[in-house]
């Protein structure tokens, strides 16, 4: 069986949601099985394994709806793309596409980084749900990344075809868990973008109550909305890293009494594995996806009150209950592993290519 992988939407400094998941699935998975990658820059190969790949035009083309004509030269039986939006036109091989959420129906507003005419078609893709089901009914299953998200499209009938949950994960990270018996900082994390779903108001009106505890925001972020949320909560503690290294921010995250977030949507919650899996437990809003994730281990909040928020935190300095809370998350975390990911995609992708006597 000849499988491709669509890697074009892997980034070339440092991974988002999307590229890491397209990265961890395709090295867990050429593991597994002979694959070949297809990129849209050379730049990416620094970003993912030591696979055979094809360099094609890149998914933000406005020639993409053809490039099935350009992967049908590599004679593939089942190309698999960790996106919904790759083109399928005169294919001749099975495809299955990815649905990681459907958060932008309800916040409308693109990621910034793209091209303004993309952030436009954007914004029309998702005044409608049509757009969707023609892609998706274009292939021959579909894969998403939590039960939440399967939830959802069955809810909204998005698709006639059959949908997968492979779970995203986290990388493996050096070093072992946590062991502490108690938090020895009054550090708090946050690892996430600025968007307006991301609900950050709520969250930095919380941290103005909890005067003992320190907010490290590392993402990267606009002067404009650092100077915002500073003035919204003057009193409190923030520490803006406008974007951090891997290994700067593995030692802030082991270093943390918790890892926070207030949203109120999300596809997964790849951070708060990644906290979990290093025995840190994670303090976060009461939403369906983060429950998936986070099980016993989380301790949750109303995201629309910054005084659940703040009780929430301090429930973290009662006698006993870091620790039990780090026990739990090293638990919790173990159950979602991209190896585990890979084998379930390619029990997928096998079971739709005929075995040939």
């Amino acid at each position: 069986m000849r499988i491709v992988v669509d890697c074009r939407y892997v980034r070339f400094d440092h991974h988002d949601g999307i590229s890491r998941y397209t990265a961890g699935l395709v090295t867990e998975l050429g593991r597994l099985h002979p694959l070949m990658m297809l990129i849209s820059d050379h730049r990416q190969l620094d970003m993912l394994p030591a696979l055979p790949w094809q360099l094609v035009r890149a998914p933000t083309s406005l020639l993409e709806p053809l490039v099935a004509l350009s992967v049908n030269r590599l004679k593939p039986d089942v190309v698999f793309s960790p996106m919904q939006t790759m083109g399928s036109w005169g294919r001749k091989y099975r495809l299955f596409l990815t649905v990681h959420d459907l958060i932008y129906y309800r916040n409308r507003t693109p990621p910034r980084d793209l091209s303004p005419f993309i952030r436009l078609l954007w914004r029309v893709y998702h005044l409608s749900w049509w757009p969707q089901r023609m892609l998706l009914n274009g292939a021959d299953g579909i894969v998403t990344v939590s039960e939440t998200t399967r939830s959802l499209i069955n809810e909204h009938h998005l698709t006639r075809r059959p949908v997968t949950v492979v779970p995203n994960a986290a990388d493996t990270v050096p070093g072992i868990p946590s062991h502490r018996s108690i938090a020895e900082t009054t550090r708090l994390i946050y690892m996430g973008s600025f968007m307006p779903y991301k609900n950050l108001d709520t969250l930095v009106l919380a941290l103005a109550d909890l005067p003992e505890y320190e907010l490290h925001l590392l993402s990267r972020v606009s002067a404009t909305e650092r100077n915002r949320l500073t003035r919204l909560a003057p009193q409190a503690r923030l520490l803006f890293h406008d974007g951090v290294t891997d290994e700067d921010y593995h030692a802030l995250v082991r270093s943390a009494t918790a890892l926070v977030t207030a949203s109120l949507d999300e596809g997964f919650g790849i951070p708060l594995v990644e906290a979990m899996s290093l025995g840190i437990p994670v303090v976060v809003s009461d939403i369906p996806i983060f429950r998936e994730i986070g099980g016993d281990a989380a301790l949750y909040f109303d995201p629309r009150s910054a005084d659940a928020i703040t009780a929430a935190v301090r429930n973290l300095a009662e006698p006993g209950e870091w620790a039990t809370r780090s026990a739990l998350s090293i638990e919790q975390a173990a159950r979602f592993t991209w190896a585990a990911s890979a084998r379930t995609l390619l029990d997928v992708l096998e079971g739709t290519v005929p075995t040939t006597p």
